[in-house]
């Protein structure tokens, strides 16, 4: 029997030899299940708040806490991949993560249960440490495609955890969902600790440098900051619809419940794995008319639900479908691109440009979500439909713009 590999054998292998398909997949498979942590509480709000004796503006506060501690997560700590060896910051995660399921699993009331969503969401955010280490990994010419492998990962446990969570909570109750999410990532903790490599630190700067260096990185490289905004602007768009698609599909003129919403996060990831094919042309053409690909998809198919209303019944959730799988094809698409740029920008400030990169994103997505529920409100599907095609276009014209430049 053949000795088994220690982790500095398979880091000179990886080092040598590019990313396997097996470390690639668990790298996948890592990032979607830590970054579903974030949504899990969503479809058991009412649910978790009967049982627990709290209020709806109470429990509106799990998803917001979570999401507020993401981005403080990403901010602060997510620069700490440059400073120190990566594989060690993602460990640390998962066991901080794992502490705090079984902090919701068990909390007897609202309070203690706040506080363990805003932890879920800082610890979560070992899916950006997870997405440059694939980077690191990766060679220069298979980059865009293990990017690309690995963002679909976390595009798949945003759009799925919804849909997993709903069910469990339903059939096995909400602290299930929790405890089963601990379970999950643990084994995932122990998979990464067995075959994941160290990586050496590309920096020495103290803490706060660490962090001011952020401001000096966004203003020197001009492809960063047009990486950025323009995904952050897509990403306004893809908030909108996100957080209004089942109050549409609730009301007139469908009345479908929960689950038909649930349904359309399945069609979101059939556009989510084949994103991957957008990672594979970037390294093959370059990564710049890929972003423009992306976002004219996403213009199209945002634009293409605004006629919903006028066509037959019979037609009007599968032009929905496929819209729904046209944006998010087109929003990965966009996301690796950008990825594909912002590595490539400074190879070792990575986990900084990556911070920059999805703060600017998750900046998006709460801004459209913010402004597409008024927009609902006030003028329906149209307001929605309008506001992501403008966002998909701005994010076009930035790209354009950026191809000038």
């Amino acid at each position: 029997m053949s000795a088994i590999p220690s982790t500095n054998t398979l880091a000179a292998h990886t080092a040598g030899a590019g990313l396997s398909s097996g470390l690639t997949l668990l790298l996948a498979t890592g990032a979607g299940l830590s970054v579903a942590s974030l949504y899990y509480s969503q479809p058991m709000l009412g649910v978790l708040g009967a049982d627990i004796g709290a209020s709806n503006q109470a429990m509106g506060l799990v998803p917001t806490l979570t999401q507020l501690g993401y981005a403080a997560g990403i901010l602060f700590t997510a620069p700490l991949g440059d400073r120190h060896d990566r594989r060690t910051l993602i460990l640390i995660k998962v066991v901080l993560l794992v502490v705090a399921l079984l902090a919701a699993a068990v909390s007897p009331s609202v309070a203690p249960l706040l506080a363990a969503s805003l932890a879920i969401g800082v610890a979560a955010t070992l899916a950006q440490d997870i997405v440059p280490a694939a980077a690191t990994l990766a060679p220069d010419a298979q980059r865009g495609r293990v990017v690309g492998t690995v963002m679909t990962g976390l595009l798949l446990g945003i759009l799925l955890s919804r849909v997993i969570s709903g069910f469990t909570a339903e059939h096995l109750g909400w602290r299930a969902m929790f405890f089963s999410a601990a379970v999950a990532t643990g084994l995932l903790g122990l998979a990464l600790w067995r075959f994941l490599p160290a990586f050496k630190p590309t920096t020495t700067l103290a803490y706060g440098a660490l962090l001011g260096s952020m401001r000096h990185l966004w203003s020197l490289h001009r492809s960063v900051r047009y990486a950025a905004l323009a995904q952050g602007t897509l990403a306004t768009g893809f908030g909108a619809v996100w957080s209004t698609l089942a109050l549409w599909l609730h009301g007139e003129p469908f009345h479908l419940g929960a689950a038909a919403a649930g349904a359309f996060g399945l069609a979101g990831a059939a556009g989510a794995l084949a994103a991957p094919v957008f990672g594979r042309l970037a390294d093959r053409h370059g990564a710049q008319p890929i972003t423009l690909l992306g976002a004219g998809v996403a213009a199209v198919s945002f634009a293409s639900m605004a006629a919903i209303p006028w066509l037959p019944a019979n037609l009007q959730l599968w032009w929905l479908a496929g819209s729904v799988i046209g944006f998010d094809l087109g929003f990965q698409g966009s996301l690796i691109a950008h990825q594909t740029i912002i590595y490539g920008a400074d190879p070792g400030a990575r986990s900084r440009l990556n911070a920059l990169l999805f703060v600017a994103m998750f900046t998006g997505m709460a801004l459209g979500a913010a402004v597409g529920s008024a927009l609902f409100a006030q003028w329906g599907w149209a307001g929605v439909t309008a506001l992501a095609t403008a966002s998909s276009l701005a994010a076009l014209a930035l790209r354009w713009r950026a191809a000038r430049a």
